[in-house]
């Protein structure tokens, strides 16, 4: 169900913006019901969160406004269904984040991945983060390909390939210890095994076909509620 904006909350150029919006909506299909719009996405998404969350609760943002200390840093995957600011419950301010393709974390290296770790140097040198946390999860496209990698080392990414392949010990130590399972049942096993490649103190699993939620990469039950 569309969020119908308040009126007390947007400002002179979100009002005109929306009402041009809408007329042009009405000249596509004469119903106001035209196609996805992203820029209306965004601006409806802003002010639910100004009107729910900054307006609701000035002094938590006055407090963010004077600086941040993160109590985890957290690797986590892009994908679009594993947010961990709505898994976990993280408030603005909770957790210093980095999503990647299949959350791999990979080992020290100047030379290459600086983006991962100019991440880390700054959540423990400069926040002082203590709890890094290293998030798996079902269904991982990223580790699908790994998986899915040729033996004889060729890529057909450009990108994808040579980043994954920083999960290849994890994908090694599955072929060896399960031969006889399925692609599909390797490839879960893989999703929590690429988590004890990190360095993390702590690593999670996220189950989001059944909602279910653990610490660790083994098969160990899985909190849910």
């Amino acid at each position: 169900m569309a969020m119908e904006p308040s009126p007390e909350v947007l400002n002179p150029g979100m009002k005109k913006l929306l009402r041009e919006k809408g007329e042009a909506d009405k000249e596509v299909d004469g119903h106001g019901h035209g196609c996805f719009d992203p820029v209306e996405r965004i601006i409806k998404g802003f002010i639910h969160f100004k009107a729910c969350k900054f307006d609701k609760y000035p002094e938590c943002f006055s407090e963010l406004a004077k600086g941040q200390h993160p109590k985890f840093l957290v690797f986590a995957c892009s994908d679009s269904r594993v947010s961990p600011s709505h898994v976990l419950d993280f408030q603005p301010g909770e957790a210093f984040m980095a999503r990647n393709i299949a959350n791999m974390v990979p080992a020290f290296n100047q030379l290459r991945y600086s983006c991962v770790g100019a991440t880390i140097e700054y959540a423990v040198a400069n926040l002082q983060v203590e709890n890094v946390l290293v998030i798996g999860h079902s269904r991982c496209g990223g580790i699908k390909r790994l998986m899915s990698l040729p033996e004889d080392g060729s890529n057909y990414y450009d990108f994808i390939d040579d980043w994954v392949k920083i999960g290849l010990p994890a994908k090694a130590k599955v072929k060896r210890e399960h031969p006889g399972l399925s692609f599909e049942q390797q490839t879960a096993i893989c999703e929590r095994e690429s988590v004890n490649l990190s360095l993390a103190l702590r690593g999670g699993y996220y189950d989001f076909v059944n909602g279910k939620f653990g610490f660790g990469s083994s098969r160990q039950t899985l909190l849910h509620r």
